[in-house]
């Protein structure tokens, strides 16, 4: 039976969950998720949704594991080699198990929930945290097409119902103000939280990979740096099965591809302008932090 006649699971619904919408598949497995035993050497990868997870994963993945041959380059998708924490689809995928029983040391894992709802111990064990923001327009066009080609998450309906959810952080995951905002203020209080930006990466890579390196203590050699560097371009990830979500069959890359531009700036092929004009409005009078700058073009 080829995918396309595979018998599709309802598109699931949001609900509220201590303030954050939230759907059963990163709730379900919610007192395992909070009472995960995190380690000293743990590495977090915290974004909203469309944020740049899957890039800068892999490239974390890269500098500390890329050492380890060709094999494990073609061999293991990027989501099994940094496991999705609060991602519950029983027996196969559990995010907390998969943590668990990686064999790689440190642990990278990835997660998208807000600040407040991280396990404590990560907070206890002192852990590092990389926090990816990208700029609002450009994070919701993303995510639009991502739940229109994602069977997993709710419809995304068309793109102005979407825009308005988005803005109103119905959205899984919530909202993307206080995502940005909650993980921002953290950032001033725990040192060990490196915040990125999206918009930095896209403009300079090597630049936000050596920042990235002075981050973790790490001296990688001008070589290996370099093969990071032109292994994570998008081009490149876009073609490599390990790291362009082809082999998940619940994601219709007919519908849109998982890895789908990549740019700064698409938001202005998607926005009208009555709903930029709408959503500058909405924005001014939700980002109170005048310190928290994003970047629409470049």
């Amino acid at each position: 039976m080829s995918f396309t006649q595979m018998e599709m699971p309802p598109r699931p619904t949001v609900f509220d969950f201590h303030g954050v919408s939230m759907i059963k598949m990163f709730t379900d497995n919610w007192d395992n998720i909070q009472n995960f035993k995190a380690r000293p050497d743990d590495i977090v990868i915290a974004t909203y949704p469309k944020a740049g997870t899957t890039w800068v994963s892999y490239i974390l993945d890269l500098l500390y594991f890329g050492h380890l041959g060709p094999e494990r380059q073609t061999s293991i998708p990027v989501h099994e080699r940094v496991p999705f924490l609060e991602l519950y689809v029983p027996p196969l995928l559990i995010g907390t198990d998969l943590a668990d029983n990686l064999p790689t040391t440190p642990r990278l894992i990835k997660t998208h929930l807000p600040v407040q709802l991280l396990p404590k111990s990560f907070w206890e064990q002192g852990c590092r945290i990389v926090y990816v923001a990208r700029n609002a327009k450009d994070n919701a066009v993303s995510y639009f097409h991502f739940d229109r080609m994602n069977n997993a998450q709710p419809e995304a309906g068309d793109w102005s119902t979407f825009l308005q959810e988005f803005m109103e952080g119905k959205r899984v995951f919530g909202s993307w103000y206080d995502h940005v905002n909650g993980w921002w203020e953290k950032k001033q209080t725990y040192s060990n939280l490196h915040y990125m930006f999206y918009e930095d990466l896209i403009e300079d890579c090597g630049r936000e990979i050596d920042r990235l390196c002075s981050f973790l203590g790490l001296s990688p050699s001008v070589e290996e740096k370099e093969n990071v560097r032109t292994s994570v371009t998008f081009d490149s990830m876009k073609q490599n099965k390990m790291t362009n979500y082809s082999t998940i069959p619940i994601m219709d890359h007919t519908v849109s591809p998982f890895m789908r531009k990549g740019k700064v700036g698409d938001w202005k092929n998607h926005f009208t302008v009555a709903q930029n004009e709408q959503f500058d409005e909405d924005y001014k009078r939700k980002m109170k932090n005048p310190d928290l700058k994003f970047r629409y073009e470049i």
